[in-house]
Protein backbone atom coordinates (compact mmCIF):
# COMPACT_ATOMS: atom_id res chain seq x y z
CA UNK A 1 0.00 0.00 0.00
CA UNK A 2 3.33 2.15 0.52
CA UNK A 3 3.37 4.78 -2.60
CA UNK A 4 6.05 7.17 -3.67
CA UNK A 5 5.35 10.45 -1.88
CA UNK A 6 7.32 13.62 -2.61
CA UNK A 7 6.94 15.21 0.52
CA UNK A 8 8.74 13.27 3.81
CA UNK A 9 6.64 15.04 6.30
CA UNK A 10 3.09 13.20 4.76
CA UNK A 11 3.04 9.97 6.02
CA UNK A 12 2.07 6.89 4.23
CA UNK A 13 0.74 3.83 5.66
CA UNK A 14 2.68 0.29 5.68
CA UNK A 15 1.50 -3.11 3.61
CA UNK A 16 0.18 -4.58 7.02
CA UNK A 17 -2.30 -1.62 7.64
CA UNK A 18 -3.12 -1.99 3.42
CA UNK A 19 -4.02 -5.68 4.43
CA UNK A 20 -5.44 -5.15 7.75
CA UNK A 21 -7.86 -2.54 6.11
CA UNK A 22 -8.45 -4.80 3.24
CA UNK A 23 -9.62 -8.01 5.37
CA UNK A 24 -12.10 -5.57 7.22
CA UNK A 25 -13.31 -3.99 3.93
CA UNK A 26 -15.87 -7.15 3.43
CA UNK A 27 -18.92 -7.24 4.70
CA UNK A 28 -18.25 -10.72 4.94
CA UNK A 29 -15.46 -11.21 6.91
CA UNK A 30 -16.79 -8.40 9.14
CA UNK A 31 -19.43 -11.45 10.35
CA UNK A 32 -16.69 -14.03 10.09
CA UNK A 33 -14.84 -11.57 13.19
CA UNK A 34 -17.89 -11.17 15.07
CA UNK A 35 -18.09 -15.10 15.28
CA UNK A 36 -15.09 -14.22 17.23
CA UNK A 37 -16.21 -11.96 19.64
CA UNK A 38 -16.49 -14.23 23.08
CA UNK A 39 -12.56 -14.68 22.71
CA UNK A 40 -13.07 -18.63 21.55
CA UNK A 41 -11.51 -20.37 18.47
CA UNK A 42 -13.41 -22.08 15.58
CA UNK A 43 -12.80 -24.11 13.01
CA UNK A 44 -13.02 -23.93 9.16
CA UNK A 45 -16.24 -26.12 9.15
CA UNK A 46 -17.41 -24.48 12.36
CA UNK A 47 -17.40 -20.81 10.65
CA UNK A 48 -19.02 -22.32 7.55
CA UNK A 49 -21.37 -24.43 9.41
CA UNK A 50 -22.69 -20.68 11.75
CA UNK A 51 -22.43 -18.62 8.61
CA UNK A 52 -24.01 -20.93 6.39
CA UNK A 53 -21.39 -20.77 3.86
CA UNK A 54 -19.29 -23.38 2.30
CA UNK A 55 -16.14 -24.85 3.66
CA UNK A 56 -13.97 -23.49 0.87
CA UNK A 57 -15.61 -19.45 1.55
CA UNK A 58 -14.99 -19.71 5.04
CA UNK A 59 -11.55 -20.98 4.48
CA UNK A 60 -10.44 -18.23 1.80
CA UNK A 61 -11.89 -15.34 4.60
CA UNK A 62 -10.34 -16.72 7.14
CA UNK A 63 -7.19 -16.64 5.09
CA UNK A 64 -7.87 -13.38 4.35
CA UNK A 65 -8.40 -12.39 8.32
CA UNK A 66 -5.15 -13.70 9.25
CA UNK A 67 -3.04 -12.40 6.15
CA UNK A 68 -4.69 -8.94 7.78
CA UNK A 69 -3.55 -9.85 11.03
CA UNK A 70 -7.12 -10.10 12.41
CA UNK A 71 -6.84 -14.04 13.08
CA UNK A 72 -4.37 -16.28 14.26
CA UNK A 73 -4.88 -20.23 13.99
CA UNK A 74 -2.91 -23.59 16.01
CA UNK A 75 -3.31 -27.07 14.59
CA UNK A 76 -4.88 -29.98 16.28
CA UNK A 77 -4.17 -33.09 13.85
CA UNK A 78 -6.02 -32.26 11.01
CA UNK A 79 -8.35 -29.35 12.20
CA UNK A 80 -7.12 -25.66 12.40
CA UNK A 81 -8.52 -23.08 14.70
CA UNK A 82 -8.92 -19.64 14.73
CA UNK A 83 -8.48 -16.88 17.24
CA UNK A 84 -9.26 -12.87 17.09
CA UNK A 85 -5.22 -11.91 17.35
CA UNK A 86 -5.57 -8.86 20.11
CA UNK A 87 -1.76 -8.04 19.80
CA UNK A 88 -1.62 -7.72 16.07
CA UNK A 89 -5.20 -5.96 15.85
CA UNK A 90 -4.05 -3.50 18.71
CA UNK A 91 -0.87 -2.85 16.68
CA UNK A 92 -2.63 -2.57 13.37
CA UNK A 93 -4.97 0.08 15.01
CA UNK A 94 -1.83 1.83 16.39
CA UNK A 95 -0.09 2.33 13.32
CA UNK A 96 -3.80 3.39 11.53
CA UNK A 97 -4.00 5.75 14.50
CA UNK A 98 -0.44 7.20 14.14
CA UNK A 99 -0.98 7.54 10.11
CA UNK A 100 -4.64 9.46 11.02
CA UNK A 101 -2.80 11.32 13.15
CA UNK A 102 -0.30 12.51 10.63
CA UNK A 103 -2.30 13.15 7.80
CA UNK A 104 -5.40 14.42 9.07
Amino acid sequence: MATANSDPAVPVPDEATGRFLKALASEARQQVMLLFAGGGELSVGEVAERLGIGQSTASQQLAQLKDGGLLASRREAKTVYYRADKERIGAALDRLRGFLDGCC
